[in-house]
């Protein structure tokens, strides 16, 4: 393993050397003000203290357990789990092998875009989905995002109210925000669990007083959630943000089979046991291979791989900033501390955004207001946990299940979020397994977006990380089956892929995956 901080990691894995290249600010900016260092001591500017990040990059050049004990804390809050990412594993990826974009740099057109969402997203918390259509505020975000083409310019979403803060990937703008599986009901074995969660006060941001801000970079754990007493089902983005602070992470996906299950949803033509599709098994049914236990113990066991490899992304290579970090340098910018003003390399895309006003009018600061208490996590920002393992689990979802589905009954949260109601405009009709797994992965990831914790390309490339992850763990399994199957789905860029015993196809080339 190369040395952190370098601008370009390199990873030797066996007989393979893998490259890992980085977006260079960890060594553009000797100050390291384009990483990631909460938890670390700060000066009064919230700029790192060099010896304790050098402390931490010591840890990870070395990657000896000792010498992680000896990373120089602030106030005590400690790192989330750096050793995970020199974790590894005998299925699936080994998880240093595959690789990542690089991320926007701090001073780039993307990254200011990317804020601008966040500054919005803040302002609009407690608009309900079914209101974005008419909600003037809305209607502002929509015009000052739409003058951003950087915010994703490799897919170039027309941006309208029904396409704001959605994702990327194929069918998921057809119907309600939120995807059918956070909302219809839960079989459970025996139990039927409503999907009516515990959501916080509405109003309550985060962060937004400077002194509060410098105590959490340096450390600080402040107190817990303000809960809302009622449950209620996903209503807005302050809600699905709450959902995302308190998930366990392979839980909405294993809730999403439970749920395909008790509705009977075909599986995939290429399951064994599939009765509809002829020369299937005639005196068999699946049950330990291609029946129900395999799928509910399958779509979790992708999960701990999916992490294994972000984590080892996120800390042994990008390193990238949170949002609540780059908010500090936008308001030390343009508010100072002191009388001092720090310039610092912001794109003027942020500056001149409305959103920022709006902010500053409303909490009479240019820091991003955070529905978390505590602000982000205590790891860097890209990749995204929460994005990866949503990409690993819905990939293997969509492999098993019948994408083309139809899921009936499509239903609608009521504006306070205490009832479903039917949906029935006209795209009711339209809404399949696939496109509602899509919309169930962008959900979750964006989700922790809506909290203001990652950033729109920690979601993007991270859901296609671990669809890679899910493509290995299927690899690494085509031998394991007496039976004679296939699994077929479509990616999240709308590639074709077959997996059988003896090869993986993408769009009906042999596609050989980096494992």
């Amino acid at each position: 393993m190369s040395d952190a901080g370098n601008g370009h990691m390199v990873m030797e894995a066996g007989s393979m050397t893998i490259a890992h290249p980085t977006n260079g600010d960890e060594t553009r900016y000797p100050t390291r003000i384009g990483n990631f260092h909460k938890g670390l001591p700060h000066d009064e500017f919230g700029e790192v203290n060099a010896i304790a990040y050098q402390s931490l990059l010591d840890a990870l050049n070395s990657g000896l357990p000792a010498t992680f004990e000896a990373i120089k804390l602030g106030l005590g809050r400690k790192l989330t789990d750096p050793q995970a990412g020199l974790a590894t594993d005998v299925e699936g990826p080994n998880p240093h092998n595959l690789t990542m974009l690089t991320p926007p740099t701090l001073s780039s057109a993307q990254e200011a875009a990317e804020a601008v969402e966040l500054y919005w997203i803040a302002l609009l918390r407690d608009v309900p989905f079914t209101e974005f259509g008419s909600d003037s505020l809305v209607a502002q975000a929509v015009v000052d995002l739409g003058k951003l083409t950087e915010l994703d310019p490799e897919h170039n979403i027309p941006l309208t109210a029904k396409t704001i803060f959605r994702g990327f990937t194929h069918g998921e703008r057809r119907g309600p925000y939120i995807s059918q599986f956070l909302l219809k009901d839960i079989r459970y074995g025996a139990l039927l669990i409503s999907q009516k969660a515990q959501t916080v006060v509405p109003g309550e941001d985060y962060l937004t007083d400077y002194g509060a801000w410098l105590a959490v970079q340096n450390g600080y754990q402040p107190g817990p959630d303000q809960f809302d007493g009622t449950r209620r089902y996903i209503r807005n983005m302050r809600d699905m943000g709450q959902w995302v602070h308190m998930d366990a992470l392979y839980e909405a996906y294993l809730n999403a089979c439970l749920i395909l299950l008790d509705m009977k949803v075909p599986v995939d033509a290429g399951n064994p046991y599939n009765p509809a599709v002829l020369g299937k098994s005639k005196t068999q049914i699946g049950f330990g291979t291609f029946g129900d236990p395999h799928i509910l113990s399958l779509v979790t066991e992708v999960a701990t791989r999916a992490l294994k490899t972000v984590w080892y992304q996120k800390w042994f290579v990008h390193r990238r900033l949170r949002p609540e970090e780059y908010g500090g340098l936008v308001h030390l910018k343009l508010a100072g501390l002191n009388g001092t003003k720090k310039n610092y390399p912001i794109h003027d895309d942020i500056l001149n955004s409305k959103a920022l006003d709006k902010t500053f009018t409303k909490y009479g600061t240019y820091l991003l207001p955070q529905a978390f208490p505590e602000g982000s996590p205590t790891h860097p920002s890209y990749g995204a946990g929460h994005a990866t393992v949503a990409g690993a689990c819905v990939t293997i979802l969509k492999a098993w299940f019948d994408e083309q589905a139809p899921v009936p009954n499509p239903v609608v949260p009521t504006d306070d979020g205490m009832e479903l109601v039917p949906y029935t405009r006209p795209d009711a009709h339209h809404l399949t397994v696939g496109s509602e797994l899509n919309k169930l992965a962008a959900n979750i990831a964006i989700g922790r977006n809506m909290a203001g914790v990652h950033w729109r390309s920690d979601y993007i490339q991270s859901v296609l990380l671990g669809e890679q992850v899910a493509l290995c763990v299927l690899r690494s399994q085509m031998k394991d089956y007496n039976e004679d199957y296939s699994f077929t789905f479509t990616s999240f860029e709308n590639d074709q892929f077959k997996i059988t015993k003896d090869a993986i196809t993408k769009n009906g080339v042999l596609y050989d995956v980096q494992c």
